[in-house]
């Protein structure tokens, strides 16, 4: 039998074997196996290779290397950078702005800051789950202390014009934070450039390992933030901890991988992704929640008339590993939020499927995987009550 067509992507990519034979080798290195915050030399050893892949990491999204945070994901850089810039800074202000459709790292961080008293503009997403920038100058105030968009939408891949946002947002000396959890590292990048202060990303969704995420920063937000944790002091005295050598040393050549193959991986991925809806649109009453145009590389959404995205899943999960929705928010039976803040219908909410190619990810597959939902869902409508398949949309 063969082994399932992994389409999962965007909720993990599967470790780079040259990352883990990397990291293998910093966990039995005897040099690297002191305290990176020791003062002897081989804690020395440590640091320095710490600080050669932080380089790595930081050169992948533009950022500088001296302002960059590790952390243990991009979880917790969203919560480092909303909570931390509201707390730190709440005597100017009081006012956040961000959207419906970001992940839940941004969501449920600026609920938070709701309790303890700020105000949070929640802009619906326009365009297939990302803000456009007119909401956003729209809802700008002077004091506006924060703007949080995600780069690239977790469920649909829809991407964000983030430089008439960043323009704006300096204009006006407010922090501009963004979660390219999803971009970085698939699509070129420069913080500095698009006017962003505040860069949050993981090295799981790059072939890095999980645990592991960095949040990059610019001077004057470096400046704004208030620490989450106490401790040692670590990263700038912003996220105190021991650092995992062997997880940022995994990271940075993570980073550098991605790099190197960033043009030609995105070519050959957006090509498999078209590959496979034309193969699936055979299957009839079927529609695309992702764009066509500006959308990650390997992202695809899709709906499936008369059918149920939990009931396909089901059905293809011995030949198939995809998702419903954002892994953030499978444990949850609810339709998808970021779907339904794009103003879909819960029933096609229901009946959709996110499909998540990467660098593994092969034509065979992309052909195997296209026949085995087909087949699903041919089924799946066969067994419907009569009118079902109507109701959706």
């Amino acid at each position: 039998m063969s082994a399932p067509v992994y389409l999962d992507y965007a909720a993990s990519w599967p470790v780079d074997p040259r990352v883990a034979e990397a990291m293998t080798r910093a966990l039995l290195e005897p040099d690297l196996q002191a305290n990176p915050s020791a003062g002897h030399p081989g804690g020395q050893r440590a640091a320095l290779a710490i600080e050669q892949a932080r380089g790595s990491i930081a050169a992948m999204v533009g950022a500088d290397p001296g302002r960059l945070l590790i952390t243990s994901g991009a979880t917790e850089s969203d919560n480092l950078a909303v909570l931390g810039v509201a707390r730190g800074q709440r005597d100017r202000g009081r006012h956040v702005i961000t959207s419906r459709g970001e992940h839940r790292a941004v969501i449920d961080a600026c609920r938070q800051l709701e309790k303890e008293g700020f105000e949070v503009t929640w802009l619906k997403p326009e365009r297939a789950g990302c803000v456009e920038p007119w909401q956003v100058l729209e809802a700008l105030r002077e004091d506006t202390l924060l703007v949080s968009v995600m780069h690239a939408n977790n469920e649909t891949g829809a991407l964000c014009d983030l430089a008439p946002i960043g323009a704006a947002c300096q204009a006006r000396g407010t922090l501009l934070h963004v979660d390219a959890a999803q971009s970085a590292g698939k699509l070129p990048l420069d913080a500095g450039a698009l006017g962003v202060d505040l860069l949050a990303f993981t090295a799981h969704k790059l072939g890095g390992p999980k645990g592991i995420g960095a949040l990059a920063c610019s001077e004057r937000a470096l400046a704004a933030l208030q620490p989450l944790q106490f401790g040692g002091g670590q990263e700038r005295g912003l996220r105190s901890g021991t650092s995992a050598t062997h997880q940022v040393l995994g990271f940075g050549l993570a980073a550098t991988l991605a790099v190197e193959a960033m043009q030609a991986e995105s070519d050959r991925v957006s090509g498999l992704r078209e590959r496979l809806w034309s193969r699936l649109q055979s299957v009839g009453g079927v529609w695309r929640n992702s764009p066509a145009e500006g959308c990650l590389p390997g992202t695809l959404n899709l709906g499936f008339e008369g059918v149920e995205g939990e009931s396909l899943m089901l059905a293809i999960r011995s030949g198939v590993w995809a998702s419903s929705g954002s892994a953030c928010a499978s444990a949850s039976a609810e339709p998808s939020y970021v779907l339904r803040a794009m103003g879909l219908s819960d029933l096609a909410c229901q009946a959709s499927l996110r499909l998540s190619l990467g660098r593994w990810t092969e034509a065979d597959e992309v052909d195997r995987a296209a026949v085995l939902i087909a087949g699903a869902v041919e089924r799946l409508r066969e067994r419907a009550p009569p009118g079902v398949r109507s109701r959706i949309r």
